[in-house]
């Protein structure tokens, strides 16, 4: 389904601040199958032409799980109900600053950006996502990676109801592609705006090549 044509958005290098969400080594096989690394270096080196602040949303977990979270759902990841054969999990995959944990290293930050460690789906939820971007006078956030039903979702309705004006980039997002395109068509319109790559570098003034 084709998403209604939408005006010019225009954004203010000042006030705007680019999250990198859970681009990480950890998810570097689905985050290539999707494409999503080369769109968004192309976003991040297109913000650092302008002076947009860069914030790196990133999963870390103590091993012994006293940081993870504990509510538990019906399924996995995969939709695959947990069962006593296949038990939820309590403790995380990996050990705070793990490798996984890190930004895949063709994205990696570079001084002066934010390292946004976090415990939970929402990057604002814990961290001082918030703190930061308020000390810069941001009122508007760029928001990629994955997964968009999951994190991009949590953190865009978070945002919104923190009255930042929200631009999820749509193909610098990724995940299961049924829900993706759920959240892009029918979700996340009604609630922030969804623009495209070449939208938002237009939007800044940036002109590619020249």
């Amino acid at each position: 389904m084709q998403r209604p044509a939408v005006p010019p958005t225009t954004y203010d290098p000042q006030r705007t601040g680019l999250i990198v969400f859970d681009m990480l080594e950890a998810y570097r096989a689905p985050i290539e199958a999707a494409g999503t690394q080369k769109t968004t270096a192309r976003l991040i080196a297109a913000c650092r032409t302008v002076g947009v602040p860069i914030f790196y949303a990133r999963a870390d977990h103590r091993i012994d799980g006293a940081d993870f979270a504990r509510s538990i759902a019906d399924t996995d990841a995969s939709f695959r109900p947990w069962t006593t054969e296949h038990p939820a999990k309590h403790h995380p995959p990996y050990d705070s600053g793990s490798v996984q944990y890190q930004v895949l290293a063709e994205l990696a930050p570079q001084p002066g950006d934010y390292d946004v460690p976090k415990h939970r789906w929402n990057a604002f939820h814990g961290t001082h996502l918030e703190l930061s971007l308020r000390s810069r006078d941001i009122d508007t956030i760029l928001l990629v990676g994955g997964s968009t039903h999951v994190g991009i979702a949590s953190t865009a309705y978070s945002a919104r109801d923190k009255d930042f004006q929200v631009t999820v980039v749509e193909d610098c997002c990724h995940g299961y592609e049924e829900q993706r395109e759920f959240f892009m068509r029918k979700v996340f319109p009604r609630m922030v705006n969804v623009r495209t790559l070449d939208q938002v570098i237009a939007g800044l003034g940036i002109e590619e090549g020249s």
